[in-house]
């Protein structure tokens, strides 16, 4: 048997960070077991789906790389299928029509709770005659839960879950404009795309007793179900946006890496012995639901962050170059032209050491392409003292004399002219890195000369000297 999965958000907003864990774990456990992926865009909600959200969840998927098989599945298109199945229950006698009013409901509901029941359906229609049907008054059609015995749910996270049927009224299956519900249209999308693995929520348990009690009454297979701990914050807290509960197109703009992002993902509420960084390929090949713990998850910035500073670190350079040259293109007002690239991917080995995002990368390279003179920072200004502006100066003297220039020969004639001064390296490397950058910080200070070229250094240490000596 094929194992077929699917992911099913609703076009309502953006791919929130739980549903692209979701997402994630239902494309491992399809790639793992050689099997297919498919997405379903549940838009039955048609005043709040919109297809600016739809758009946003089809690039979410693409920029974390998880591809699916098969074109999305639109649910709103199939609705006189899902009503089909709800006529179809009624002839079996397993649905019936139901002439309650809203204030019927609403006294029904007032009248369980004040008796320390729970507010749901009485069932009055269940039995009724339909010669009692009144006129002029469009029914709903409810499903005929069974009223003894409990359902169980055999979940391959939490176990065997079990819920009493009496506590479980008769829902609605088709609303009295004839739209499906979301349970019906789900069940029936499920097994007309042959869906054998539902990996989700665990906020859907008591929709999948439900589920499973119209899915045996139609005689369908059961799926196999899998119901994933939420995400909550770093304090334990229900997930909201101060935690990171955030579209996936924000972590893009934060310049988190999708691989990164996944990695993350992937390691909230999942778990391969003590592996931290997991690639693509280890992912398809270890990934199960028997390592899914069945606690919440707590999302962390800090741990995103540092994680993505691994895979920054690793990346090649010219995938880095390519990320970050349209972020300085906009900085500049113009496109970066082929050279600029050039200096860029040169200099991107020393310069991702430190960066946490590839927005904080794409800032500390904005020094290689700043007009002289350089606009110093404060503390890169302090730096700049009389007396070592007076030692650049003749740094530079010296430089102007090199045969040839590259990182090895900068070296050497820096650690010249400290030999010379009578200074340790610092005293020149500190002032230097400030004339060069304008900042305190930078990759290696004798990669910064190599990738400026001498022109350029040269040009920065006389600027400097002569503005602060």
């Amino acid at each position: 048997m094929t194992i077929v999965t699917r992911f099913a958000p609703s076009p309502t907003g953006f791919l929130h960070i739980g549903g692209a864990r979701t997402a994630l774990f239902n494309w491992l456990y399809a790639r793992h077991n050689g099997g297919k992926f498919l997405l379903r865009i549940e838009d039955t909600d048609r005043k709040r789906s919109t297809d600016a959200a739809i758009e946003a969840i089809f690039d979410g998927m693409k920029w974390l790389g998880l591809d699916w098989d098969d074109e999305p599945i639109f649910q709103y298109s199939r609705r006189e299928r899902h009503a089909e199945i709800a006529r179809a229950l009624i002839a079996d006698g397993k649905a019936y029509h139901c002439y309650a009013s809203r204030e019927e409901l609403e006294e029904m509901r007032e009248k369980a709770r004040a008796e320390g029941r729970p507010p749901i359906y009485d069932g009055r229609w269940r039995d009724r005659d339909p010669a009692d049907a009144p006129t002029g008054f469009d029914p709903v059609i409810r499903f005929k839960s069974p009223n003894e015995g409990a359902t169980v749910i055999n979940d391959l996270v939490q176990g065997e879950v079990t819920f009493a049927n009496r506590q479980l009224d008769d829902m609605i299956l088709l609303r009295a404009d004839g739209t499906p519900t979301y349970m019906l249209s789900v069940v029936v999308d499920d097994h007309d795309m042959g869906v054998t693995d539902i990996i989700r929520g665990d906020d859907h348990l008591t929709n999948a007793a439900r589920q499973q009690q119209l899915i045996t009454a139609l005689g369908w297979p059961l799926p196999r179900l899998a119901h994933i701990p939420l995400i909550h914050g770093s304090d334990g807290a229900k997930l909201s946006k101060r935690h990171g509960a955030l579209g996936v197109d924000a972590y893009r703009d934060m310049g988190y890496l999708p691989e990164a992002l996944r990695n993350y993902l992937l390691r909230l509420g999942w778990s391969h012995g003590d592996d931290e960084i997991i690639s693509t390929e280890q992912a398809i090949d270890w990934f199960n639901l028997e390592n899914v713990g069945k606690s919440a998850a707590r999302f962390d910035f800090a741990k995103l962050e540092n994680l993505n500073g691994v895979y920054i670190r690793e990346a090649d350079d010219a995938y880095l170059t390519s990320l970050i040259a349209p972020i300085l293109s906009e900085k500049a007002g113009r496109p970066l032209n082929a050279n600029e690239l050039k200096i860029l991917e040169k200099a991107m080995n020393g310069l991702k050491e430190r960066a946490k995002s590839v927005i904080s990368l794409a800032d500390s390279s904005l020094f290689l392409f700043a007009a002289r003179p350089l606009v110093l920072e404060a503390n890169a200004q302090k730096l700049l003292t009389t007396d070592a502006c007076n030692i650049l100066g003749r740094l530079a003297d010296r430089l102007e004399q090199l045969d040839e220039w590259n990182k090895e020969v900068a070296e050497a004639a820096v650690r010249a002219a400290a030999d010379s001064e009578a200074v340790k390296l610092g005293k020149i490397a500190q002032p230097l890195r400030a004339a060069l950058t304008g900042s305190t910080v930078s990759p290696g200070i004798f990669d910064v000369l190599d990738v400026l070229g001498r022109e350029q250094s040269i040009g920065r240490i006389r600027d400097a000297a002569a503005a602060n000596g």
